[in-house]
């Protein structure tokens, strides 16, 4: 496998690459988009950190490119749709700059409040200004931090060792998890109302773009103060500086600006900015972190098809990925079984799943499943574009847990809608390690997956199984095994014919018609 490393990471993260069997590395730096659209089809993995822009033009024509993995936690300059589309993974590494941002946002905070950068600069013209920088103490006061992922948690804690009085919003954090952290979750405007800082820890979305305007503003305290580590385009740098001039907000710091190196010098020339240029990740400590992170995630995803932090594809964690792996397979395979013996128009995917199973995970399972719905009748499907593509094709998706346990098994049942009917395959692996599908339609069996199965319903009557056999051992099919699911004697089945090879369409459709046979089909895995 080839991987190309287009930004500048360190010697340790580049040896744990280059001295890894079976990977090639290259580093080429300083790269122009031409330059690196022209010669990305030749690699399998492109590592960057901020300075390659991964656009969609370069992305489509690395025809080759299975993964692209950023040194750091955000993944503004990589089109992450274009890779899903294309199934390319993408990987960051939220954790190993994580205690670094959070301590430039504490460090922010406090030059913010004491005035130090102003002073400082005063200093170095040769004056003595004591009384013209009379700041804020940190005790007591509200920090109102906005989004409470790691690096959020990690600046709560820090602002309590200050003893300052923590509130947080977080729409997806929930009040569990909130108490472990001992942080009171308040609304939005509770927290703009309620806060003498607010610091800012969430992603850039559609949703969170200019989430602070000039509304949310006018909602804050007179004097309040603003920090940001986080995403420049989280705050609309105009009304900012809006709210700076008419003294609403008496000072920022700012990390992070809408457009990197920023050309908003009067934003940045304020008397009550305090600035830095996106230095948050930027410790030594923490470009090593980051470049060795995505060094092992690389090697381990290559070598043993661990996904870790990636952010487009459910991560699949080492400790698990023996069992998880196990029910992916079978889970894919239940999904293109259950697509091959519909009819109609794909319209909703539900799956429940029975058992402990949610401390595998079920997200990995899920995309398997679709992954393997749509197989049968797409090309280039993978476990990273599956999702998109059945969403693309206006395919519902939805999942439940259910933790009643069936002989002490995990049990995944499969419902598909299309136009014209509704279908129920259910599996599970028999003692942890034997896939089987149990259920069909209303119909209990015990049918083990393979390359090619015959499944037919049939009325439950003598010599429907015999005719079958015959007419598959005259033209040279070996019956490899047989199930039969029916609902009581003499009335309707299901039965799968487990073959060792294709069965031609004139041979299929002489089974279609025999007497009893009410349909057939050859199903592939």
């Amino acid at each position: 496998m080839k991987i190309l490393i287009s930004d500048k990471l360190s010697k340790e993260a580049v040896d744990i690459l280059s001295n890894t069997p079976t990977l090639e590395v290259d580093v080429k730096t300083d790269l122009k988009p031409d330059e690196l659209k022209s010669i990305i089809g030749e690699y399998d993995a492109l590592v960057v950190r901020s300075s390659t822009k991964v656009t969609k033009e370069i992305i489509e024509a690395g025809k080759n490119l299975k993964i692209i993995g950023r040194a750091g936690i955000g993944v503004d300059n990589v089109d992450v749709g274009a890779a899903s589309l294309q199934g390319i993974i993408v990987m960051n590494t939220p954790g190993g700059n994580a205690v670094t941002t959070a301590e430039h946002t504490i460090s922010l905070m406090m030059a913010l409040a004491r005035k130090i950068p102003a002073a400082c600069r005063t200093m170095k013209e040769g004056k003595w200004e004591k009384s013209k920088f009379v700041g804020n103490e940190l005790y007591n006061k509200t920090l109102g931090i906005i989004g409470m992922g790691r690096i959020g948690s990690l600046v709560a804690q820090r602002a309590k060792g200050l003893e300052m009085k923590v509130i947080a919003y977080d729409p997806f954090l929930s009040k569990e998890s909130a108490q472990k952290l001992n942080v009171p979750l308040v609304t939005l405007e509770e927290l703009f109302k309620g806060s003498d800082f607010i610091t800012i820890h969430a992603t850039q979305t559609e949703q969170t773009r200019h989430l602070l305007n000039d509304k949310a503003f006018s909602q804050m305290k007179k004097g309040i103060k603003i920090i940001n580590c986080s995403r420049g385009g989280i705050i609309d740098e105009e009304a900012l500086y809006r709210a700076l001039e008419e003294g609403k907000v008496s000072g920022a710091a700012l990390d992070v600006f809408e457009e990197e190196p920023t050309k908003n010098l009067k934003l940045v020339n304020h008397e009550n900015v305090v600035c830095t240029p996106h230095l948050g990740a930027s410790t030594v400590e923490a470009q090593a972190n980051v470049a060795i992170d995505i060094a092992e995630q690389l090697k381990d995803y290559f070598l043993n098809g661990v996904i870790k932090n990636a952010v487009n594809i459910p991560s699949v964690d080492q400790t698990v990925l023996t069992e998880t792996k196990k029910y992916m397979d079978l889970g894919e395979k239940i999904g293109s079984f259950i697509t091959q013996i519909s009819e109609g128009s794909l319209e909703e995917l539900s799956i429940e799943y029975r058992g402990e199973i949610a401390d595998l995970g079920t997200k990995p399972l899920t995309v398997s499943i679709i992954k393997g719905l749509l197989t049968p009748i797409m090309k280039d499907v993978n476990l990273v574009n599956a999702p998109i593509l059945a969403r693309g094709r206006g395919i519902k998706v939805s999942e439940t847990i259910s933790h009643d346990l069936q002989n002490n098994q995990i049990r995944f049942f499969v419902r598909l809608k299309t136009d014209k009917k509704s279908y129920l395959v259910a599996g599970t692996l028999f003692d942890k390690k034997s896939p089987r599908i149990v259920h069909i339609d209303g119909y209990n069996l015990e049918a083990p997956p393979s390359k090619f199965m015959l499944v037919f319903s049939n009325k439950d009557t003598p010599g429907v199984i015999g005719r079958i056999g015959t007419l598959l051992g005259e033209n040279k099919i070996n019956i490899a095994g047989m199930i039969l699911g029916r609902a009581e004697p003499q009335g309707m089945a299901i039965s799968i014919v487990n073959v060792d090879s294709e069965i031609p369409k004139e041979i299929l459709d002489k089974i279609g018609t025999l007497p009893n046979i009410l349909s057939a089909k050859l199903v592939r895995l």
